[in-house]
């Protein structure tokens, strides 16, 4: 009897991709300063064009299909969407998919994480970049301090046993602000994740004036005791460590470190339904034709893996290349 092989999804690297990163708009509305300091502007296209319900499913299904167990929705802001809750619900009842995630501003938590969770989010990270409330305004655009704060509360009563909080650190704004952070998290289960600041097409300038090397917070943690965490296959690229003092943990993601990309296992897919197989590279492919119906899936699997023996070895970040992605919320982060 003839043994059916499953599809896979590796590039000529060896690297099998288990983490799908799914952006479900690029619209947000703050207005952070080392992502969308003017705020959300439109590329020409209407929100109609975003990916639509029965797409989403369709993508999730053929990501599944291939072994991919974790699906993060992302944006811009991806609660913006009035369908947000379904989204959650579609990917959840995707078989194969073991993890739901979403990455959020936080700013409507409070009110609707307890609708998350029942439709099968089973992680959340908020970003947070200060913990003082007139500077989280200064680099936010937003006086929403408290209202995020409520809803990371919110996260935790209804039942979520971990949360992750995304803080980039940036020279001269908010890098002094380590201390204050640990103590937040020495009594709370919380993954605090510094994100080194990366170049991108519109931030050069940012970029020069308050990059912060991931490698000098490392040191600094090593020097207080912090220790390094083991990897699961389907983690992000954080390197996380806890601290026997600590509940919280400690989780930096830092691009510009030798080897960052070896471990790679997560592709993405933007708003717009475009294949992107970095972050940081020439752009993306576009997978819409390949959404129309179900009957697509063969066809879309063998597409994806096609591309990939394109993918690079590794971004070119370290040489001030930062491909063709103008900022974050533009395909997801």
């Amino acid at each position: 009897m003839k043994q059916t092989v499953e599809p896979v999804l590796q590039d000529k690297f060896e690297r099998r991709f288990l983490y799908l990163r799914l952006s479900i708009t690029d619209v947000c509305n703050f207005k952070c300063n080392y992502c969308l300091p003017d705020g959300y502007r439109p590329n020409g296209t209407k929100n109609s064009s975003f990916l639509q319900l029965d797409e989403i499913q369709r993508v999730v299904s053929a990501f599944a299909h291939c072994g991919t167990n974790k699906v993060r929705i992302t944006g811009g802001e991806p609660s913006l969407r009035k369908d947000f809750t379904e989204i959650i619900a579609s990917v959840a009842q995707t078989q194969g998919i073991e993890k739901v995630a979403t990455t959020t501003n936080g700013y409507r938590m409070a009110e609707h994480v307890a609708q998350w969770r029942d439709a099968g989010l089973t992680h959340i990270n908020v970003s947070v970049d200060s913990l003082d409330a007139n500077q989280f305004n200064a680099i936010t655009g937003q006086d929403r301090f408290k209202q995020v704060m409520s809803g990371i509360d919110r996260a935790f009563e209804v039942g979520f046993k971990q949360v992750k909080v995304n803080t980039v650190l940036m020279k001269d704004l908010n890098d002094y602000s380590l201390p204050q952070f640990l103590d937040w998290i020495k009594h709370r289960p919380i993954q605090l994740r510094f994100i080194e600041l990366m170049q991108t097409g519109e931030m050069d300038d940012l970029f020069a004036r308050h990059h912060v090397s991931g490698v000098s917070i490392r040191n600094r943690l090593i020097a207080q005791g912090w220790l390094l965490k083991s990897r699961q296959a389907n983690d992000g690229p954080a390197q996380v460590y806890y601290h026997p003092d600590y509940l919280g943990e400690i989780g930096l993601i830092m691009p510009y470190e030798k080897g960052f990309c070896t471990s790679c296992n997560r592709l993405r897919v933007s708003a717009m339904g475009k294949l992107h197989l970095c972050l940081f590279g020439e752009g993306g492919l576009d997978l819409r034709h390949l959404l129309t119906n179900d009957d697509d899936q063969p066809a879309l699997i063998e597409f994806i893996q096609q591309q990939l023996e394109t993918k690079k070895v590794s971004h070119f970040l370290d040489q001030g290349n930062s491909g063709a992605t103008p900022h974050l919320a533009s395909i997801g982060g």
